[in-house]
């Protein structure tokens, strides 16, 4: 680092390729492990702390269950969501400033992980009150395999205030385990980088190629093509994503959509102004048919035409 002047994004610590982690590390039943577990964060902070990482990741490979009939759900959530403010409070003991990550991810190796996907992460640091203290790392793949979109992931972490990191990968979907594979959609990054600037950019650092070759593809210049392909479509999705924002294409679909609730009963709803008896009032009158005609088609068709459209206009051919 010194020689290079390269920083550190961010650094995490192994609570589940060892085998006395096979029930978990923050969520185990047993209180050696557990203890294990902490000593090990303990020491992982400290070097995130001499080498200066901008965050930490906790990813619990391990942290959930197999099946509910010897799982005591209520007490490992307990338990973890107390693990993390011990490293919280030793973060602060220790002068450690980096951001705090949690990376959901709905399975595998655990059958069932707690931290499913983005809003079961984010009810579960609202529920512990981590929610000042902590932000998401989203990867791809983990969204996927979660039933998601990466642009669904990445939209409701970010209006839910809390996105940190992002894992630039993304999966097979014909294959249902984490395969990390080099991103190379550039529908999905152009969404991905639409929320992102949305969002202001990250807190803190970049993105974050958790990706690997595909087996076949040994020789050393398939490394390179892999990172310089998953670098190309984020770039080029980004320069979509601008004008997109730029032209406020999506902002003017959603307004138009919504803009019933900008006047009348829909404005003074939001406003806090009306109850069910005035919603009664005001629709018991007016005929279903003319409640019907109220509906708008949402264009999906056209508005999917008009995001290849720009991809088309901004990149042109090939990425240039």
């Amino acid at each position: 680092m010194q020689e290079t002047g390269k920083k550190l994004l961010w650094n995490t610590s192994s609570l589940f390729t060892n085998k006395r982690f096979v029930a978990g590390g923050a969520t185990t039943p047993f209180a050696d492990v557990f203890a294990y577990a902490g000593a090990q964060i303990k020491h992982s902070l400290e070097i995130a702390k001499r080498l200066g990482s901008e965050s930490y990741v906790f990813w619990g490979g391990r942290e959930g269950y197999e099946s509910l009939l010897n799982t005591d759900t209520k007490r490992e959530l307990d338990h973890i969501a107390a693990f993390f403010q011990l490293a919280v409070d030793y973060a602060k003991e220790i002068g450690y400033t980096g951001q705090f990550l949690l990376e959901p991810k709905p399975k595998e190796p655990t059958s069932h992980q707690y931290d499913t996907d983005a809003q079961t992460t984010i009810a579960f640091l609202k529920t512990y009150g981590l929610e000042n203290d902590f932000k998401l790392n989203l990867e791809g793949n983990h969204a996927f395999l979660a039933g998601h979109t990466y642009e669904h992931e990445v939209r409701f972490t970010r209006e839910a205030g809390l996105l940190g990191s992002l894992d630039a990968n993304m999966g097979d979907k014909l294959i249902g385990w984490d395969i990390d594979e080099f991103p190379n959609d550039i529908y999905e990054a152009t969404l991905v980088m639409y929320e992102f600037l949305k969002n202001g950019g990250l807190p803190t650092g970049g993105l974050n190629f958790d990706a690997k070759v595909r087996r076949q593809s040994f020789e050393a210049e398939d490394l390179f093509y892999g990172h310089m392909a998953g670098m190309d479509v984020y770039a080029a999705g980004l320069r979509v994503a601008a004008k997109i924002l730029e032209d406020g294409y999506f902002e003017d679909v959603l307004k138009d959509r919504y803009s019933s609730f900008d006047s009348g009963i829909g404005a003074d709803f939001e406003a806090g102004k009306v109850t069910f008896a005035d919603l009664e009032n005001y629709i018991i009158d007016t005929p279903d048919a003319d409640v019907i005609a109220a509906t708008k088609s949402g264009h999906l068709e056209a508005i999917k035409a008009t995001l290849n459209n720009y991809i088309y206009s901004v990149l042109g051919a090939r990425f240039n």
